[in-house]
């Protein structure tokens, strides 16, 4: 049994200490930020067509996610694999595209028979590699050194510690990208529709409110009657409206509570218009989710009344009903 644990106690530390050099490689890119990363953003920024990825092996495996994070955050993007060029798929490049392409070594064979392809079509090169007096670099545009003092891999040679510090560096062109342009959770939710945060920030009241069997009561009903309609209704308030259905109050059931601890046995003698709330939250049909999240936690409320430009009661939307 010792045998054992002293064996699970080594794995730990080996897992321990790969995480640490990868953690250091991701450290040591602070220092490798410049203004060679300037230009690849304003690169960016000024492309008119897509941004193109590329890489061979890991560096490929790297390249399709930092492809797929450029276009989620509201860069067009998407990966190519340098040995499907030679088979047809030059076709998707144009003059107005950029080219990011990504070789540790910066000396990747099949990588550098596809630059001349795009020097070719003057498409402007942003390449990400390690050494800065490599092929890659030599041909590129702009070169962003991604350079590692050594793998995580105990040998040294599987791709660990470099492809994690080129995964961080295309993060943080997508980051400052997203910055510079002002890009904002909307945005994000419209590249994100069928994830949580798109259904937050693209649903509205509209499609949450409850609109049917609504708990309405007279403002001159009694409290004592009106208790039971707001334990009816499941929602923890009855709103009382005019002759033309517009909003005149809101009670809740700490409304009610309240009334009880004032008026104690007399309570079912006074009357709704006594304790409503007169000026009651209301929003628009067309009010996203988080907005109305943002005012019932400003407010302290739990539910805000749906209406239309001249106050009509369209719904109710609760607490639970944002839970989506």
């Amino acid at each position: 049994m010792s045998n054992q644990n002293e064996r699970l106690a080594m794995v730990r530390q080996y897992a321990i200490q790969c995480i640490k050099d990868e953690s250091n490689a991701v450290l040591d890119l602070l220092n490798q930020i410049d203004s060679e990363f300037d230009r690849a953003v304003e690169l960016i920024l000024n492309c008119k067509g897509k941004v193109i990825v590329t890489g061979v092996g890991k560096s490929g495996h790297i390249g399709a996610k930092i492809a797929a994070t450029l276009s989620s955050t509201g860069t067009p993007s998407f990966f190519i694999n340098p040995l499907d060029v030679y088979h047809g798929d030059l076709g998707v490049m144009t003059s107005e595209d950029v080219v990011i392409a990504i070789s540790y070594s910066g000396q990747t064979d099949e990588l550098l028979r596809f630059i001349p392809m795009v020097l070719h079509m003057h498409i402007p090169i942003i390449g990400m590699s390690g050494n800065e007096k490599s092929l890659l670099a030599k041909y590129s545009t702009v070169h962003i050194k991604v350079k590692v003092d050594k793998e995580a891999c105990p040998l040294n040679l599987a791709p660990t510690s470099s492809t994690t510090a080129a995964l961080v560096m295309g993060d943080a062109l997508a980051i400052a990208l997203m910055e510079v342009r002002n890009f904002k959770p909307r945005d994000f939710a419209q590249f994100h529709p069928g994830g949580e945060l798109g259904k937050r920030l693209l649903t509205t009241a509209r499609d949450v409110m409850r609109s049917d069997d609504l708990p309405v009561i007279p403002k001159e009903m009694h409290l004592g009657e009106a208790i039971i309609l707001v334990s009816k209704g499941k929602l923890g308030l009855g709103v009382s409206l005019d002759d033309d259905n517009k909003i005149i109050g809101l009670i809740t059931d700490g409304d009610i509570r309240r009334a009880m601890e004032r008026w104690q046995a007399d309570f079912v003698n006074h009357t709704v218009e006594e304790i409503m709330t007169r000026t009651p939250k209301c929003v628009l049909a067309d009010t996203k989710i988080t907005e109305i999240q943002k005012i019932m936690h400003k407010n302290f409320v739990h539910s805000v009344l749906v209406t239309d430009q001249e106050k009509h009661l369209l719904g109710v939307v609760d607490h639970y009903s944002c839970m989506i």
